[in-house]
């Protein structure tokens, strides 16, 4: 199960529920394979919903590194998305929205929470 609150999300694929997470290092990974010099950019895609199909798959790919998966994008070109395409937009949506809320652990916002 995913705990949205350390900004988890999940996904099933394959009929296997998997949990994502953007670490800093599968930030850092997402930004190299994007080629964007930050994140911002990206986010700010979503925001404007002018994301690409490539854009949710590095997504995706991403939080799964997060959350400790080993496999590779290739590995998911013919993995079936529970809730198809949609699904995972929203997914990769919610990761982003996940990674760069600030929480004081109780749902609440808390901008002193490092």
């Amino acid at each position: 199960m995913a705990n949205p609150w350390t900004g988890e999300v999940r996904l099933v694929i394959d009929g296997t529920p998997r949990v994502m997470k953007l670490t800093l290092g599968a930030l850092a990974e997402l930004e190299d394979q994007l080629g964007e010099d930050t994140i911002l950019s990206l986010v700010e895609r979503f925001e404007r919903g002018a994301f690409s199909s490539r854009d949710v798959l590095a997504l995706i790919v991403a939080g799964l590194r997060g959350g400790g998966w080993q496999g590779r994008a290739s590995d998911l070109l013919s993995a079936e998305i529970q809730g198809g395409p949609v699904a995972a937009a929203q997914a990769a949506g919610q990761l982003l929205t996940r990674a760069f809320a600030l929480s004081g652990g109780d749902g609440t916002t808390d901008e002193t929470t490092g």
